[in-house]
């Protein structure tokens, strides 16, 4: 393990690091690498030439593997180990600073059953010294890289939004550059004084920006002209929440124009995957304004677990307790459904990978939504523990189901599935590996062979896409998604037309 790795075989390729010289001259770095070692990897050459630091990944016992730091000389071609990998941590994503001094990377601490995995910014010296240790607060980070020689720029995800700081790398401080919305693609200009980078939010999706590097204060981004801009969108976006066990939820609201206390639209609920994940910007593959567009407010909660409210909110609902999601979720909508523009009588619940999850969960605990989708979801958790791609850290979060019986009794979802009454549209990729297909398979079966009446008048409907992976990619198969989801949800909240067998799309 692993032989496989998202939506291909692991064993079929080695990759190399390879050096490219000005003259096109080619220099293979790694010729030891075995198919796992640089799988991956991300790696980074000193702004000399001489070295690169990468990541190194190793097999170990009981089918874990282990990522460590290796720096690697140019000439002689030489590599060692800069960062040992341990059963606790490992590290992921080195950068050279400018001067090649030192390194920023991050430690990956390794989950168990009752603490998530947690990410910790360092800046490591190649020579004597000690490391330095980054406070980030509440940010998940995403993205950094080196202004100069002292300071380092770091992206994340922040309160369903996002930001950009300020690291001062001799002594980890920290201030916030800006915190509106995610940032991505950071790249500082040569002369330190503006950064470049994408931005994108809810509303928009990623957009050049200019951002000046003050010496303090926050700085206000500058778009730039650029194609791929979207006009003006069928509703309105607000943020939401409310207060849980003295935690504050929240969620962002997107409400067709037309809706109103004479015409209150129909409500969907999307969960998120993850389940380390936010709802904080654009999407193509769920866009909410597609529905909206179709009438349908859309809730987007961040609930336990989301990512930008520090190791509290990733480790709170751990580990994937099921419960802890729902209420959170659950408690939101029922506090957006006060208002009169909303009609609590027409609701749908959508939810992928995670978030697919939480729907099959839901749908054998709940019979409040009119209709239910679910992508790419775990359904029999005994089952796609032992066969996701990431099998290793599954089953050491979780255990043998014969150890666990409580646990997996309460909240795989099958155990559940003679409790389902809501039509469901169940979609997945048959080349998915991280939730393979065999989850939807098994549901489906539950589902069919459960139904007592005659074929015909099942309300539950599949749709395979049997050449999608994880994700829906392809345009046509994106279409085809986005349609079928629109329709049954159509059908069964709002009395539409069934949805054709033979789809027209």
């Amino acid at each position: 393990m692993p032989i496989r790795y998202w939506d291909h075989e692991v064993s079929d390729v080695s990759p190399r690091l390879v050096l490219v010289a000005p003259d096109g001259a080619l220099r293979e770095l790694t010729p030891g690498a075995d198919t796992v070692s640089l799988l991956n990897a991300s790696a980074d050459l000193s702004p000399d030439g001489r070295r690169v630091v990468t990541t190194w990944t190793t097999r170990v016992t009981g089918g874990e593997t282990r990522t460590a730091i290796a720096l690697i000389d140019v000439q002689p071609r030489r590599r060692r180990t800069l960062l040992r990998a341990v059963a606790g941590h490992q590290w992921a994503a080195p950068r050279f600073s400018p001067d090649g001094d030192r390194i920023a990377v991050t430690r990956v601490t390794a989950s168990t059953p009752t603490d998530t995995s947690y990410d910790f910014l360092e800046i490591h010296p190649l020579g004597s010294g000690e490391p330095v240790t980054v406070d980030v607060g509440d940010v998940t980070i995403g993205d950094y890289r080196w202004l100069d020689a002292d300071t380092l720029l770091v992206a994340g995800d922040l309160h369903s939004r996002g930001a950009v700081l300020v690291v001062d790398a001799r002594t980890g401080a920290v201030r916030t550059l800006v915190d509106d919305a995610p940032y991505g693609a950071l790249a500082p200009a040569a002369d330190g004084t503006v950064l470049f980078a994408l931005r994108s939010d809810m509303t928009t999706p990623a957009r050049p920006v200019r951002i000046p590097l003050r010496k303090r204060g926050r700085a206000e981004p500058l778009e730039l002209p650029a194609p791929g801009a979207v006009g003006a969108l069928p509703g309105r976006l607000e943020w939401v929440e409310t207060e849980i066990d003295g935690v504050t939820v929240g969620g962002w609201l997107c409400t067709p124009r037309s809706a109103s206390t004479k015409a209150p639209a129909p409500v969907m609920l999307w969960i998120h995957g993850g389940p380390h994940g936010s709802y904080n910007s654009w999407s193509w593959r769920w866009n909410p304004w597609l529905a909206v567009a179709r009438g349908y407010a859309v809730l987007l909660p961040d609930p336990a677990m989301s990512t930008g409210y520090g190791h509290a909110g990733l480790n709170r609902g751990w580990p994937r307790l099921a419960d802890v999601v729902w209420r959170e979720c659950e408690a939101l909508l029922d506090r957006v459904l006060e208002r009169g523009t909303l009609d609590g009588g027409r609701t749908a619940l959508l939810g992928a990978s995670f978030g697919g999850y939480m729907t099959n969960w839901i749908a054998g605990h709940s019979d409040r939504f009119g209709a239910i989708v679910t992508h790419a979801g775990l359904w029999a958790l005994d089952q796609q523990h032992a066969t996701t791609d990431a099998a290793a850290q599954k089953v050491r979060v979780h255990g043998h189901p014969d150890l666990l019986p409580d646990w997996y009794r309460s909240y795989s979802p099958h155990h559940h599935a003679s409790a389902i009454t809501t039509p469901m549209l169940i979609t997945h990729g048959n080349r998915d590996y991280r939730v393979p297909v065999s989850e939807a398979l098994r549901a489906w079966w539950d589902l069919v062979s459960a139904w007592p009446g005659a074929p015909g008048t099942m309300p539950h409907r599949f749709l395979q896409l049997t050449d999608e992976n994880h994700w829906v990619l392809r345009p046509s198969n994106a279409r085809t998604w986005n349609e079928t989801v629109l329709a049954f949800c159509d059908q069964h909240v709002l009395g539409a037309d069934p949805v054709p067998d033979a789809l027209p799309w």
